[in-house]
C-alpha cells in the first residue's frame, strides 16, 4: 500500500509540473506564437523579438566593447618580439681602409618592450566622455522602443477595426438570411411578391462579398503587425480584446502640456551636446604634448655555429621618457576647432527645432484626438438609434405594416452605423497614442 501511495504522489508531481509548464508557454510571450494576445502581450513580443530593437541591443554591446579597446590604452602596454637570423654572407665594413666583416653568422634577439600613457588625449576623452557614449546608446533604445510601441499600437487598432468589421458582417449575414427566410415564406404564402426574397438574397450576396474583401485586408493588416513585432509571418496570430475595456481607455486628460524632457529625443540631442563638448576640448588638448614611458630589455644571442647559438647572450636594456609636442600642423588644429564649434551650434539649434516640433506634434495630435472623439460620440449615439429603428421595422415588416425595401434601408443604416462606430472608437484610440508620444508618456 505505501508503495502505490507514492507512486501516486509522484505521479501527481509529475502531472503539476507538467500543467505548470504548460501554463506557462500559454503565457510566455517569448513563446513561438501567441494565443487571445492583448495589446500588452503584443507590445511585449515586439520588445523583445523586434529586429530593430535588436539591433540597438547589439549597439549598446558595440559601444561597450569599443570603450573597452580605447580604455585599454590607458593601461600599460607590455610586448614581446622574437627572431632568429641566420647570414649567409656577414656585412662587411671599410674601417682604416681595411675591410672588416662585422657581425656573425646566426643571430637571436628576443625583446620585451613596456610602454604606458601619462598624457595622451585619445584616452584622455575616452575616459572622459565613457559614460555620456554609453547613455547615448541606451537613448537610442528608448528612442527605437517607443516607435515600435507607437507602430505596434496603431497596427493594433487597425486590426481590430477589421475584425470588427467581419463580426459586423457575420451578424448581418444571420439577420439577412432570417429575413430571408420570411420573405421567401411570405413568398409562398401569397403575402408578398417575389421581389422581397430577391432583394433579400442580393443583400446577402453583397454582404458575404463585403466580408470576404474584408478577410483579405485583415490578412494584409495582421501580416503588416507581425513584421513590426517580429513576428514569424507563418505563425497564427491570435489576439483578444474586450470592447467596453476599450470605451473605457479612450479618455484622455486634454489640459495637459508636453515636457520635452520627457521625450527621450531631447535627452539623445542634450548627450550629444555633451559629447560634442567633449570633441571641443580634445580638439583643444592638440595644442598639448603627448608624454610617454617606454622601456624594453632586450636578449642578443650572436654566434658563428648554429648549435650554440643561445650559449652567450648579449643582452641590453634601456627606459625612456618620450615627449611628442606638435608646433606647425598648417592650420589643422584651428579648423578642427571651429568645425567642433558648428557642430555645436547646429545641435543647438536642433535642440531649438525639436522643442518646436514637439509642441506642434502635440497640437495636432491632440487637435486629432478631440476631433476623434466627438466623432466617436456622435457615432455612438448613432448606432443606438439604428439599431432601435432596425428593431421597430423589422418587428413592422413581420406584422404586414412595413415594406421590405424599409428593412432593407433600416438594415444598411445599421450595419454603416457598426462599422463607423468601430472606426471611429480605434482611431480615437489611435489617436490618443500619438497624443501619449508627444506627451512623452510611453514608457517601456
Amino acid at each position: 500500500m505505501l508503495s502505490i501511495r507514492s507512486s501516486y504522489r509522484i505521479y501527481l508531481l509529475h502531472a503539476c509540473m507538467l500543467l505548470s509548464f504548460f501554463c506557462a508557454a500559454q503565457s510566455d510571450p517569448d513563446s513561438s506564437s501567441l494565443h487571445n494576445a492583448s495589446l500588452d502581450q503584443v507590445i511585449q513580443y515586439a520588445l523583445k523579438h523586434q529586429p530593430v530593437l535588436k539591433q540597438s541591443v547589439i549597439d549598446e554591446q558595440i559601444v561597450e566593447t569599443t570603450l573597452r579597446n580605447k580604455l585599454s590604452a590607458w593601461y600599460p602596454q607590455l610586448n614581446f618580439n622574437y627572431s632568429l637570423q641566420h647570414n649567409f654572407q656577414v656585412p662587411t665594413n671599410i674601417i682604416g681602409g681595411n675591410p672588416i666583416r662585422l657581425g656573425v653568422n646566426n643571430t637571436s634577439n628576443a625583446q620585451f618592450t613596456l610602454s604606458q600613457h601619462i598624457f595622451n588625449r585619445d584616452v584622455l576623452l575616452a575616459n572622459r566622455s565613457k559614460e555620456d557614449v554609453r547613455t547615448q546608446a541606451r537613448q537610442n533604445t528608448g528612442i527605437n522602443k517607443v516607435e515600435v510601441v507607437t507602430g505596434v499600437s496603431k497596427a493594433f487598432y487597425d486590426v481590430l477595426a477589421t475584425l470588427q468589421q467581419i463580426k459586423v458582417a457575420d451578424e448581418n449575414i444571420i439577420r439577412i438570411q432570417n429575413s430571408l427566410k420570411v420573405a421567401t415564406n411570405q413568398y409562398k404564402a401569397g403575402i408578398a411578391d417575389k421581389t422581397d426574397y430577391k432583394r433579400a438574397t442580393i443583400l446577402l450576396n453583397n454582404t458575404k462579398a463585403t466580408r470576404a474583401a474584408n478577410q483579405s485586408v485583415l490578412d494584409a493588416k495582421m501580416s503588416y503587425l507581425k513584421n513590426l513585432m517580429g513576428y514569424p509571418d507563418s505563425t497564427a496570430l491570435n489576439i483578444s480584446y474586450d470592447s467596453l475595456l476599450l470605451e473605457r481607455e479612450i479618455i484622455l486628460d486634454t489640459i495637459q502640456q508636453p515636457d520635452i524632457t520627457k521625450r527621450p529625443e531631447f535627452g539623445f540631442l542634450q548627450t550629444q551636446q555633451k559629447l560634442l563638448n567633449a570633441s571641443l576640448q580634445y580638439e583643444k588638448w592638440a595644442f598639448l604634448p603627448q608624454v610617454n614611458l617606454n622601456g624594453a630589455y632586450n636578449l642578443n644571442y650572436q654566434n658563428n655555429q648554429f648549435g650554440k647559438l643561445y650559449s652567450n647572450n648579449f643582452p641590453n636594456s634601456f627606459a625612456a621618457l618620450t615627449l611628442s609636442f606638435p608646433i606647425v600642423q598648417g592650420g589643422k588644429r584651428k579648423a578642427n576647432i571651429d568645425q567642433v564649434n558648428w557642430q555645436i551650434k547646429r545641435n543647438a539649434l536642433d535642440i531649438l527645432q525639436f522643442k518646436q516640433t514637439v509642441n506642434t506634434q502635440y497640437a495636432q495630435a491632440l487637435a486629432a484626438y478631440k476631433s476623434s472623439y466627438s466623432n466617436y460620440l456622435a457615432l455612438k449615439e448613432n448606432l443606438d438609434l439604428a439599431r432601435e429603428v432596425y428593431t421597430i421595422i423589422d418587428l413592422q415588416y413581420k406584422a404586414g405594416v412595413k415594406t421590405y425595401l424599409e428593412v432593407i434601408t433600416a438594415e444598411t443604416d445599421l450595419r454603416t452605423s457598426q462599422i463607423n462606430y468601430y472606426n471611429a472608437l480605434y482611431l480615437v484610440l489611435a489617436s490618443k497614442v500619438d497624443v501619449k508620444r508627444a506627451l512623452g508618456q510611453i514608457n517601456y
